[in-house]
């Protein structure tokens, strides 16, 4: 055999070395997890064929701990890119095979370089996490190394999109990088993200929790939200990724690829015009509405499970990507809260960063009153929605369901935060208050003259229908232009899809600035 041969055995076999990761027994011990490795995790995720790997055989460099012995190549995580969707990304996979993916310097050089790239060329990040944290025996080190990756994440933000899926442990100081990302994804009863586990939660507190109630997928969907999708398994997981790609544009400078639409943009729904309840008081699905009016009655939700009095997810109009903001009066009446003023904010300035259109559903009684929404902050929290809707320029289309009270009206994209096509249904309340508080405050007096109960009830049955015939309907706001048309509710989806056509290359620019301050 000739040298030239040899070299390329050597080459053969030293590629099926790397690709063997921490060997058959702890690829074994990951599967019996119900776990994948980082290559079948990619695998699964990319196109067939082509996925294309860098730094194969980077190797670290620590000598500590008796580190210096084993020299695995690919050093715990796999990186490269590949295309999803025929659509280019760069990707990483900490490989927990190897030193249980903890970060070395070498790791996060390898991580650093991926999104180097992706940044250079505009296409998204993704990174597969599946790491015990820093790795100790580097010491200072890793940490540096972490530092790099943050400092990559904030750089890229609003510039490519980022989206970090939790396959396995996320602790310490590996929780801020997914956390800078646009998209968290977390897998059930296998990932976990935490800065101090359940150890140091008994040692210092005396509290007991274990790894998933300390910091689970259903905790972080549902309670915290730091994770805007938690799948029941590893394929979930993936799929996930891949449809919401679908709908985002490969950096800032794009707009989301169009897809053939096959459904009628004309498509009238007549059960639209009846879905309002007679009762004001009465709940009903925005979900209903939102599957009447987008392409196919798909929407892809984020933060499904945290903050269910409003709705924000993607959709497609007429083959559009659309961010469609919803309140949901099945919860919390549709009231805003801290929590749904931080949920739709975030979801609203993605859009806006993104170049992906705003529409906007309102049926909005207020914000949630009492000592517990204003100790945690609810004015910042309602402050960022405000801010958040004020400073996009992306096509912004609102409708109006039902309620639109006082400051709630302000903060969901009204006309005078730059909605660009403001309609309302004929079933429209917008007005500073409902017409019960209305008539407390103004006719306060006489409500105490009354002399006898019947007297009282009929002074409020007057006053609210006198108040109700002056402001709870849409035409006094149609009146002084803050609403661009009244709209029969079967015809939304035409007059929406109409509106983004005619706003198609809206061009707005806010004014030149380091950054802004907004109210975090």
């Amino acid at each position: 055999m000739s040298i030239q041969l040899q070299k390329i055995q050597e080459l053969i076999k030293n590629r099926e070395t790397a690709r063997m990761g921490g060997g058959e027994k702890r690829i074994e011990a990951q599967h019996a997890k119900g776990k994948q490795t980082a290559r079948e995790r990619i695998e699964a995720l990319v196109d067939p064929g082509s996925f294309e790997e860098t730094d194969m055989f980077l190797i670290h460099r620590c000598t500590n701990f008796g580190t210096d012995k084993n020299h695995p190549f690919g050093d715990g995580i796999v990186t490269g890119s590949a295309t999803i969707g025929g659509r280019l990304v760069f990707l990483f996979a900490q490989d927990f095979t190897v030193s249980g993916g903890s970060l070395s310097v070498t790791m996060a050089e390898k991580i650093c370089k991926i999104m180097d790239m992706a940044m250079r060329v505009g296409a998204p990040i993704i990174g597969l996490n599946d790491s015990g944290g820093a790795r100790i025996q580097e010491g200072i080190a890793s940490m540096a190394g972490f530092g790099e990756i943050f400092e990559r994440n904030i750089l890229a933000s609003g510039v490519v999109p980022q989206i970090s899926a939790i396959m396995g442990p996320c602790a310490g100081g590996s929780v801020y990088s997914p956390a800078l990302t646009d998209f968290v994804l977390m897998v059930k009863n296998t990932s976990y993200m935490f800065l101090t586990g359940p150890k140091v939660v008994k040692e210092v507190l005396g509290e007991v929790v274990d790894q998933e109630n300390l910091g689970g997928a259903n905790v972080h969907a549902t309670k915290s939200g730091v994770a805007h999708f938690a799948a029941e398994n590893e394929e979930e997981a993936i799929q996930m990724i891949r449809t919401l790609l679908s709908y985002l544009p490969q950096n800032n400078m794009e707009e989301a690829p169009r897809v053939e639409c096959t459904d009628p943009i004309d498509r009238m729904e007549d059960e639209l015009n009846e879905i309002i309840p007679e009762s004001a008081n009465q709940a009903y699905d925005m979900y209903e509405v939102i599957s009447k009016i987008v392409d196919n009655s798909e929407m892809f939700e984020v933060h499904a499970g945290w903050a269910k009095n409003i709705i924000v997810g993607f959709a497609r109009m007429n083959g559009q990507s659309v961010g469609v903001v919803a309140n949901q009066p099945k919860v919390m009446a549709g009231c805003l809260d801290s929590n749904a003023s931080r949920k739709a904010a975030r979801f609203v300035r993605f859009c806006d960063a993104f170049n992906i259109p705003l529409v906007t559903l309102v049926d909005v009684p207020g914000f949630l009153p009492g000592t517990g929404q204003e100790y945690n902050g609810v004015i910042d929290h309602g402050a960022k929605l405000l801010y958040a809707y004020g400073e996009s320029t992306v096509p912004k289309v609102t409708v109006t369901l039902r309620k639109s009270y006082g400051g709630s009206h302000i903060v969901m994209s009204c006309k005078q935060l730059r909605g660009d096509v403001n309609y309302a249904w004929p079933s429209a309340e917008i007005a500073v208050m409902g017409s019960g508080g209305a008539v407390e405050v103004l006719y306060g007096k006489e409500l105490k003259a009354a002399e006898t109960p019947e007297a009282k009830a009929k002074v409020i049955a007057e006053k609210k229908a006198e108040y109700e015939a002056l402001f709870c309907n849409p035409y006094d706001a149609a009146h002084k232009g803050y609403i661009d048309d009244v709209i029969e509710p079967r015809n939304t989806r035409f007059r929406v899809i109409r509106a983004l056509e005619k706003l198609r290359n809206k061009r707005v620019e806010n004014p030149a600035k380091k950054h802004d301050n907004l109210p975090l």
